[in-house]
């Protein structure tokens, strides 16, 4: 069949085999031409596994540092007219390659937040690996349904406390407008910081713990972004800040239980994601970034950032700031790259956003993430929507 992106608002419900393989092995192809990198870490769990952040951590510690590893995500299967997932033919492509380079590659796919899988992923585990010294938790779902009570939550991306009023985009049309964001309910606040805070982390780490198949002196990350003051206002002091504040507090009861190296917090940097097309404003703020980013050669895609964290920001003396985190939003962050945002920002408009910041990349960012616009793939080709080279 030929397969096509079909978008429906933020979604894009088809994914591209070929595509996805092929982004995947432009991934791998970037660490391996980067060279070695040293760890002792060789038996890795990402939870998150299929694409993103993520997919990327199973690439760099695979292919970088020649790690077993095992991941979880949850995917939706191809059938014999219809494609699967992207984050399906992500871990197939990936189990793949990893297999051909004598790595072992399992892929346990299903609900993280249940304990149906926490309890499968221990036994996969104990028979691949033995125990785990590396956890990657990059989980990103809107809907969780917690395991102690059978309550499902749903997270609402809104402000915190008061309305508000800032410049967003529609990546459709390219018009630049204005919105008005009402505030959060407590209930909404709350049940966001139930799906995107840390009590699931928590209990993976322990029920790895009480099944011992935690290394001694293990290490887990649990990837998070802070952002710019730009978007501080939809987003860090909103009820995503709420749950990143969740998120700290988890990582300092880890450390607490299993030791000060236990359990940090990754600051990352703001990439297209499909979660992040839907909030309010951060599409605005992404077009901006990809344009100055590379404009002054800091540009970054997930699998740059995720190479540069474990090659150098996780090598010796970890860095940490306050809140015992480790920060790889520093590019981003960094006052030269925030005065040329704002300053652009108090500029932007339907006419002025071609010059000022680049859309064309922000919607080919998108697309990649299932497995089109991606250079060298013949999309005009029949394929079988249930095969991955």
């Amino acid at each position: 069949m030929i397969i096509e992106p079909k978008i429906r608002g933020f979604i894009c419900t088809t994914a591209h085999p070929t595509g996805c393989a092929t982004n995947v092995q432009r991934q791998i192809d970037h660490v391996v031409v980067k060279g070695p990198i040293p760890s002792a870490r060789k038996r890795v769990l990402v939870l998150g596994c299929s694409t993103g952040y993520g997919l990327a951590s199973r690439i760099v510690n695979t292919f970088g540092s020649d790690a077993d590893t095992v991941g979880v995500s949850f995917e939706r299967a191809p059938g014999e007219t219809k494609p699967a997932s992207a984050g399906w033919y992500n871990n197939r492509a990936f189990e793949n390659r990893a297999k051909a380079a004598g790595r072992k590659a399992v892929t346990i796919e299903g609900d993280a937040f249940s304990d149906a899988i926490k309890a499968e992923t221990v036994e996969a585990i104990r028979a691949n690996l033995g125990q785990v010294d590396m956890i990657v938790y990059s989980v990103a779902s809107p809907v969780r349904t917690d395991p102690t009570d059978g309550v499902t939550y749903r997270s609402a991306i809104k402000p915190y406390g008061s309305q508000v009023t800032s410049k967003t985009l529609n990546t459709s049309t390219g018009e630049v407008s204005e919105i008005t964001v009402e505030p959060a309910t407590e209930e909404e606040a709350q049940a966001t910081v139930k799906v995107m805070g840390g009590e699931d982390w928590e209990l993976w780490i322990k029920a790895l713990s009480e099944a011992g198949v935690l290394a001694d002196g293990f290490q887990s990350l649990n990837y998070t972004y802070l952002g710019s003051e730009l978007t501080w206002p939809i987003y860090h002091k909103g009820t995503l800040g709420r749950a990143k504040a969740d998120l700290d507090r988890a990582a300092a009861a880890i450390r607490a239980a299993h030791g000060e190296h236990a359990a940090h917090v990754v600051a990352l940097k703001a990439v297209v994601t499909q979660a992040s097309s839907a909030i309010p404003v951060v599409p605005l703020y992404g077009t901006l970034l990809i344009k100055v980013m590379d404009e002054m050669g800091l540009g970054e895609g997930t699998i740059e950032q995720i190479d540069r964290l474990f090659r150098e920001k996780l090598q010796g003396d970890i860095a940490l700031d306050d809140e015992s985190r480790v920060r790889v939003d520093d590019w981003e962050l960094s006052d030269t790259v925030q005065t040329e945002l704002k300053k652009r920002w108090a500029l932007l408009t339907t006419e002025t956003l071609p010059d000022l910041a680049d859309l064309p990349k922000h919607r080919e960012e998108f697309l990649k993430l299932f497995g089109f616009a991606i250079g060298g793939v013949d999309y005009s080709a029949d394929v079988d929507p249930q095969v991955v080279n």
